[in-house]
């Protein structure tokens, strides 16, 4: 049974998907919005509609390689070479969108753990992306799930950056280690992992500088990080995450470019996915960068982050047109 028959007949994972279905209602409403009017207008499986389809999946921010690919598995699978109705691609168009995710591969979208102590991670990412409200998120759900968690204030450079920090931080219950303006990042991290250790926490998570003037620098910076974060905890960090805006959609992979030559990223963290009508930027970054998605954030409230689910994230794609005839 394809993904788009489960959620047309099972409620309860319609229920589970409910915040994406929620959350990407303005990517429905934007640049999926002529896909319903699409279906009705065309009898037959023509170019036309394929060439229709495909400027809408641009438009959507799924990147111009894997919309070419997209559209080119979909011509050429025997589900689509079978039926003469546009209506009846729909099913297949769901069930593809889930299969040009995973390539043929397990994603692994869940964070590593560490399970002999402290896990690690790591948050990298250019200014203004919401790094800063996503660590206090992440914090958060690691604290609900009974996780002793603490912060290091590792943006040292940005003005107000460790303020901002602190304050979130008190918002969550966390403690965070700061140090003073200027202040060497690596020893800010190495005093919070000292801390960590002493007091028994389970998680550390680090915030990093957004910008420094060249990609050497943030290279020297990062793997200087890393260095000391290996020295202290064995295997750690265990996730190096980028944060993305959504909403900046291809400006934001390619402000992103940097800290992907500059540092191993293991996952990425996709903010404001509520905010963007082109909510197909998660194909694009699995395409372009090839790591998983790791969490999403869906609103502006602490608690509007999810562990990534390709599979409500296709629902919320498409929620209109698998929901369309079960009233």
């Amino acid at each position: 049974m394809g993904l788009f028959s489960i959620f047309k007949k099972n409620k309860e994972k319609k229920e589970e998907a409910k915040k994406y279905r929620i959350g990407m209602e303005k990517t429905r409403k934007g640049a999926f919005s002529r896909l319903t009017g699409l279906f009705k207008s065309h009898n037959q499986i023509t170019d036309d509609l394929f060439d229709e389809l495909e400027e809408i999946f641009v438009m959507a921010d799924m990147g111009v390689e894997t919309v070419v690919e997209f559209i080119d598995e979909l011509k050429s699978d025997v589900r689509t070479k079978n039926i003469t109705n546009a209506s009846e691609l729909q099913p297949i168009i769901v069930d593809k969108m889930f299969d040009i995710y995973l390539k043929g591969e397990i994603v692994n979208s869940n964070l590593r753990v560490n399970k002999n102590g402290l896990s690690v991670y790591l948050f990298v990412g250019v200014n203004g992306v919401g790094k800063t409200t996503t660590i206090a998120k992440v914090a958060h759900k690691l604290k609900k799930e009974g996780k002793k968690v603490i912060i290091a204030a590792a943006d040292t450079f940005r003005a107000g950056a460790t303020e901002q920090l602190s304050i979130w931080a008190d918002r969550v219950g966390c403690k965070v280690v700061v140090g003073a303006e200027k202040a060497d990042p690596s020893s800010v991290i190495f005093e919070a992992i000292k801390v960590a250790k002493q007091g028994n926490y389970d998680v550390l998570l680090c915030d990093t500088a957004g910008r420094l003037q060249t990609k050497v620098n943030l290279m020297k910076e990062l793997e200087k990080m890393k260095k000391v974060i290996s020295r202290e905890v064995e295997g750690a960090p265990q996730d190096t995450l980028l944060v993305i805006d959504a909403t900046t959609g291809q400006n934001g992979l390619v402000q992103a470019k940097a800290f992907i030559e500059a540092t191993e990223v293991s996952g990425v963290v996709l903010t404001k996915l509520d905010g963007t009508a082109k909510g197909g930027i998660v194909l694009a970054i699995r395409e372009k960068y090839n790591v998983p998605i790791k969490f999403v954030c869906l609103g502006e409230h602490l608690e509007d982050i999810e562990y990534f689910d390709i599979e409500k994230y296709v629902y919320g794609l498409f929620a209109d047109i698998i929901d369309e005839n079960d009233e």
